[in-house]
């Protein structure tokens, strides 16, 4: 079974309103829902995403946005912000595109990769 039927928004919104459930459990509501929930979830979760960036990690800048106002990321500044290895980054990246089953947009460089 892939990522995307592995949960519904009520299940998703359910854990997310749990207390005591696990953080692991929890982040992956949540990237559920960044990822395949309603376009109004997805903007305010991706608007909490930014704070939490800039609040946590005030070196790590976009390289650029979308037309729609998404921030692009240098996998090698994402890397060095984590304390870990731009090869390290780019695999967890990897990861999680198959399981999600799409392709992330990531700057590297002055490149994007579709």
């Amino acid at each position: 079974m892939n990522f995307k039927d592995q949960w519904n928004l009520e299940t998703a919104l359910k854990i997310l309103q749990n207390q005591t459930v696990d953080s692991k459990l929890w982040a992956e509501a949540v990237e559920w829902l960044m990822l395949f929930g309603p376009p109004e979830i997805q903007h305010l979760l991706l608007k909490a995403s930014g704070i939490a960036t800039e609040t946590y990690f005030p070196e790590l800048k976009p390289s650029y946005f979308s037309e729609e106002g998404e921030p692009y990321y240098d996998v090698a500044a994402i890397a060095k912000s984590l304390g870990i290895e731009e090869e390290e980054a780019q695999e967890i990246i990897r990861k999680k595109e198959i399981e999600h089953q799409m392709r992330h947009l990531l700057a590297t460089g002055s490149e994007t990769i579709h």
